[in-house]
């Protein structure tokens, strides 16, 4: 796979770290995922600001040294020339890691007809620093892993109390009596700039939005449900696995074309501050 390593373009799949490298031994890095549209970082639906900021904070937020942004945009700008999905990782010594990969190959189907998740219970499966994208990704590994043992595309993270948080790669949505639910951030959950887009795009129309924490009771009343990252944009959710318990929603929900506009439209970009 090509890649760009701190202001390097490499061809091939080979990457050389010390074995005493933190992000090797630690998981000592944070990332950010991002789909390039229209092959322009600068695209409004890119978010490549947003995109930064996240990683911008977090840098600081862990007292590391920011990277080198110029060499970062040309890695960014080197990969997306193969790959429409662009990470972006950065170590905590300033270096940077550009990789890309492909869209899922059934993502269509995925967005038309939705999938099955099942419900991550338990310790093994909470990540670690759940407000950072680190790269320490263990426990949501693990139980994205699970839940396709269940035959499940996806995996629903829950706090101690089974309240629902995200799913092991993007943020989670639920429609009920006329409005968006997605759990409050407080809960202890990732930021996601494809949630923000939405929280934008979704206010700028007048849509109500709840963020609370997602208790069983509240779950119970949702009519649609879906969840969002970088990669997959929105994808509906039409069957929920517990290890004693079936929910079924209507992933062709009239409300869910409503979060899937916002990718079919030429949106301003998520303002950087968030």
């Amino acid at each position: 796979m090509p890649h760009w390593f701190d202001g390097t373009y490499f061809p091939g799949d080979d990457l050389t770290l010390s074995t005493n490298d933190p992000a090797l031994l630690y998981g000592a890095t944070v990332f950010t995922t991002l789909q390039v549209y229209g092959n322009n970082l600068d695209h409004p639906l890119t978010h490549w600001a947003a995109h930064q900021n996240r990683l911008t904070q977090a840098l600081g937020d862990f007292s590391w040294p920011q990277p080198n942004w110029v060499q970062v945009r040309q890695g960014a700008a080197a990969v997306m020339a193969d790959y429409p999905v662009v990470r972006i990782t950065c170590f905590p010594d300033g270096r940077e890691l550009v990789t890309g990969r492909h869209l899922s190959p059934e993502l269509d189907q995925m967005q038309a007809q939705g999938i099955a998740v099942w419900i991550a219970k338990g310790e093994l499966y909470q990540r670690s620093h759940p407000g950072y994208k680190t790269g320490n990704y263990l426990g949501a590994w693990l139980a994205l892993q699970a839940a396709q043992n269940h035959s499940a595309k996806e995996a629903i993270l829950t706090d101690s109390q089974g309240q629902w948080l995200e799913t092991s790669t993007g943020n989670l949505w639920g429609w009920a009596v006329g409005q968006w639910h997605t759990p409050a951030l407080g809960a202890g959950l990732l930021p996601g700039v494809t949630r923000l887009h939405l929280v934008h795009y979704l206010s700028q129309r007048g849509q109500p939005i709840r963020e609370d924490p997602w208790p069983a009771a509240m779950i119970q009343t949702f009519e649609a449900l879906a969840y969002s990252n970088s990669g997959v944009q929105v994808v509906p959710i039409h069957t929920v696995l517990g290890d004693r318990s079936r929910l079924e929603f209507d992933p062709k929900h009239p409300a869910l074309e409503v979060l899937q506009a916002a990718f079919r439209e030429n949106q301003p970009p998520v303002p950087a501050s968030h």
